[in-house]
């Protein structure tokens, strides 16, 4: 094939004020390089004119070299040039045999698109296709001797053909479409390479050269939107029998219970400052049975969620009701006693003692992290955080009445039924 036969030309187009010239992320690097290396800003506001103005013919784009008829404002033509180094055999090489090792870069390809992961695995492999600063080179009768605006005007032309075609780059390296696709081809198709070939050893990119490309990289995408709600699981309710020992419906109640936790876990990644928060525990198969039970299941279930957590059925109610209040550190206040000590005592006395009133204060008996009312059957908890739970004593049991408060007046309030417990009963 003659370098007649690789070059394409594209013909010049209309004026188009305040067009954006590189909408792709490699059009905007093309650009970068221009900039980059452009010595005179004037020449770089005076290119992007004239590119608007549709000053800028035909452009014949080959291997090496891009060149157009440029009109100044003066009505005068300039014949601009600008030169990019080709890539030599062996990069040729290590380019194709790359590309046929990952399916999505030929994919790419055909879509006319250049994915940053296929210009990183080719740097990796000693191959830039993307400019860098210094390599677009220029070439004007205008007698400029650095880039001039007829020049730059030409290549603010070219990011508009390669936002179209990330072809039009990889014919500048020295491949046109149809020879890069052939070899493409014939290497996919080859039989695999003797095992006994010289190992190459590990590739990998130069940390100076990675930094360099992260401001041309494309931004990440814009976080998803919320669903309305978690997604309904399939039905498994079938006309064909289920296998032995397969319970369909426990099946959809497990998989409506972890569409449930995925739409929480969603919702908390995407709300404000979630980076800055702990990372939750996992929970235990015991809180997880409870959390399971916590979704109000049919009777059969229930039993055996309290049977396989070890509980009665009375226990994993109390369980549950805790858990809809707090989840594990409400769970955790129900099943667990601590001491409290030092600091911690000290602000829980202090805390009590400015609750109320000298002539409203309760008469409160300590026992552990558990404040009881003398003469009434409720009772605080103090939790490792500081926060009050409030319980209230029904039959032999002491049962969560509410949620944790910051002030322990509240609780009590709360265990004696004067405020508002449960938001999320009924």
């Amino acid at each position: 094939m003659t370098e007649h036969d690789k070059e394409r030309t594209f013909a010049a187009q209309p004026p188009a004020p305040g067009r954006s010239f590189a909408q792709t992320w490699w059009g905007r690097a093309w650009l970068r390089a221009l900039e980059d290396a452009a010595l005179d800003s004037e020449q770089i506001k005076s290119g992007r004119r004239l590119a608007r103005a549709g000053a800028v013919g035909a452009v014949s784009v080959r291997p090496g070299r891009i060149t157009a008829v440029v009109r100044d404002n003066d009505g005068s033509t300039h014949r601009a040039d600008v030169l990019l180094q080709e890539l030599s055999e062996s990069q040729w090489d290590r380019f194709l045999d790359m590309a046929v090792e990952r399916a999505g870069h030929v994919a790419a390809l055909l879509d006319r698109d250049m994915p940053p992961h296929l210009v990183e695995d080719a740097a990796a492999a000693g191959v830039e296709l993307l400019p860098g600063l210094g390599d677009l080179e220029a070439e004007c009768d205008c007698g400029a001797w650095d880039h001039c605006g007829h020049t730059v005007a030409l290549c603010y032309q070219v990011a508009w053909l390669l936002d179209q075609d990330a072809f039009v780059l990889l014919l500048m390296r020295g491949r046109d479409e149809r020879t890069l696709l052939d070899e493409l081809q014939a290497r996919s198709s080859a039989p695999t390479r003797e095992a006994a070939a010289p190992n190459p050893g590990p590739v990998g990119v130069d940390a100076s050269e990675a930094y360099a490309a992260g401001d041309i990289l494309p931004p990440l995408p814009a976080l998803p939107a919320l669903p309305e709600g978690p997604g309904q699981p399939p039905s498994l309710d079938m006309e064909t029998a289920p296998a032995s020992g397969v319970d369909p419906a426990a099946l959809e109640y497990v998989a409506a219970m972890t569409a449930s936790e995925a739409y929480r876990l969603l919702a908390e990644a995407l709300g404000a400052g979630h980076g800055q928060r702990a990372v939750e525990e996992e929970l235990t198969l015991v809180q997880d049975a409870v959390r399971m039970a916590a979704g109000r299941p049919e009777e059969a279930m229930a039993r055996r969620l309290a049977e396989g957590s070890g509980r009665g059925r009375e226990e994993l109610e109390l369980a549950v009701r805790a858990w809809r209040y707090g989840g594990v550190a409400a769970l955790t206040v129900l099943e667990e006693g601590w001491t409290v000590e030092g600091e911690s005592l000290a602000r829980a006395r202090a805390a009590l003692q400015s609750a109320w009133d000298e002539d409203e204060r309760p008469r409160l008996r300590a026992a552990h992290n558990r404040w009881t009312a003398i003469g009434a059957s409720t009772q605080l908890r103090l939790g490792r955080d500081s926060r009050w739970w409030p319980y209230r004593k029904e039959g032999v049991r002491w049962s969560p009445a509410g949620p944790a408060v910051g002030d322990p007046a509240t609780a009590l309030a709360m265990a004696e039924g004067e405020t508002s417990g449960d938001p999320t009963s009924g």
